[in-house]
């Protein structure tokens, strides 16, 4: 007999998107989702125990006292999303930008004229600290209800050595005190500081000489990220700030061809980036070299929509075996939202992409994309007990019915939360 606390049974559709712990999905592989008709699966301790259909475990399966037997009956099963790439710890908004969108300014342009981000920094340093934790929590807590168990997190709303480590301090006690597993990412490196306007390369120099020792001595966070484009950061200012990263024990991540076709993606490729975000202007010799060296590229739907900018390559990318990731972005400026629902849909229809191939892309992928796919993205014997339902009759159904949740239950190491 299997003892569990928790047998989520009798599912319409059971995704598994079981055998891709060890390498993420690419090509092909990426729309099998393992689909189990009247699927089940039992954990305990939050731990997975079994899964399988429903009709084979059912009499192997004991229930603790207290456990929670839940009917999935017409219901789609499914790991819990993965959010690969957020900024999530931020004050203010930037409402007034999207209206000077609307007139006919570019992000570009507004960031140059001491908008975007410094806008964004400015309100955040004006902040306290208990504001910022309330309102990342509140911002947590939409995720779980769109179906989100586990959080990326940046920084890069500081631009200065006690700010940057102030973020990310609230990014440890959100992970102290809220049920998702949130990952850490320093990104010092987001935009510069008006201070440093026509030397920037002494910015570089504090990002990579004393801000990220001090993030690795705290060991606050576990990637490091740049925002290497055309008025930003250079590729030699991106390679010196990464390498110093991976020098300290902090993976390589970077924000790379977003506003033109920079070279970011070949950078990625060359500093074996964990994963290349964006890529709305990626060159097609860039998008060979992330397969090659097994980057994945984490695409960004609602910031090319809110933006109203192209869409990244998704097709050729899968067709050239990169290994393909979907994020909300979440941000105050490009992409205000924590509906990763819709992002599938924008994926479908934008990207090209198949429905199958964004629910690979928004769990299993973008598990890969966080380092995290050793314990969640699928529903595998000894991984978490993440586990979704949705009302929803088949999976194709998630990204047709857009524009809501879908969300009946989150269990968040075999825990309901939703």
């Amino acid at each position: 007999m299997i003892e569990a606390d928790l047998f989520v049974k009798n599912a319409s559709q059971l995704l598994t998107l079981a055998g891709s712990s060890e390498t993420p999905k690419r090509g092909a592989a990426l729309a099998e989702l393992g689909v189990i008709r009247g699927g089940a699966v039992a954990a305990r301790a939050g731990e997975i125990k079994a899964v399988g259909r429903t009709a084979d475990l059912e009499s192997e399966i004991s229930l603790l006292t207290g456990g929670c037997a839940y009917d999935a009956s017409g219901k789609v099963v499914m790991p819990c999303f993965v959010e690969p790439h957020t900024h999530l710890v931020f004050a203010g908004s930037r409402q007034d930008e999207f209206v000077q969108r609307l007139q006919g300014k570019s992000y570009l342009k507004i960031l140059q004229a001491g908008g975007g981000i410094l806008n964004t920094v400015r309100a955040t340093a004006s902040a306290g600290q208990d504001e910022l934790l309330s309102a990342a929590r509140r911002r947590l807590d939409l995720f779980a209800r769109h179906g989100v168990g586990t959080v990326e997190i940046k920084s890069g709303y500081s631009l200065t050595v006690e700010g940057e480590l102030r973020l990310l301090r609230v990014v440890q006690e959100l992970s102290r005190t809220h049920p998702l597993d949130l990952v850490p990412t320093f990104m010092g490196a987001h935009a510069f500081p008006p201070v440093y306007r026509s030397r920037e390369d002494d910015y570089v120099d504090l990002v990579a000489g004393v801000m990220i020792p001090r993030v690795a001595e705290e060991k606050l966070a576990r990637f490091c990220d740049v925002f290497c484009d055309v008025g930003v950061f250079t590729r030699e200012q991106a390679w010196r700030i990464l390498t110093a990263g991976k020098n300290h024990g902090l993976q390589p991540k970077i924000h790379a061809d977003e506003l033109a076709s920079f070279g970011g993606a070949e950078l990625a490729a060359e500093v074996r980036a964990v994963s290349a975000d964006h890529l709305l202007k990626v060159s097609g010799e860039g998008i060979g070299r992330l397969a090659r060296a097994g980057v994945v590229a984490v695409l960004l739907p609602g910031t090319a929509f809110f933006l109203n900018e192209g869409f990244a390559p998704a097709r050729q990318m899968i067709r050239e075996g990169v290994a393909v990731a979907l994020s909300t972005d979440c941000n105050p400026g490009s992409s205000p939202t924590e509906a990763i629902h819709l992002m599938l849909t924008l994926a479908c229809l934008k990207m090209k992409m198949l429905p199958a191939e964004t629910v690979s892309a928004a769990t299993i992928n973008a598990a890969h994309a966080v380092g995290m796919a050793h314990l969640v993205g699928s529903l595998e014997k000894g991984k978490q007990a993440d586990i979704l339902v949705l009302d929803a009759p088949d999976y194709n159904y998630i990204p047709y019915h857009y524009g809501t949740s879908l969300v009946e239950a989150v269990f968040k190491k075999g825990r309901r939360i939703i």
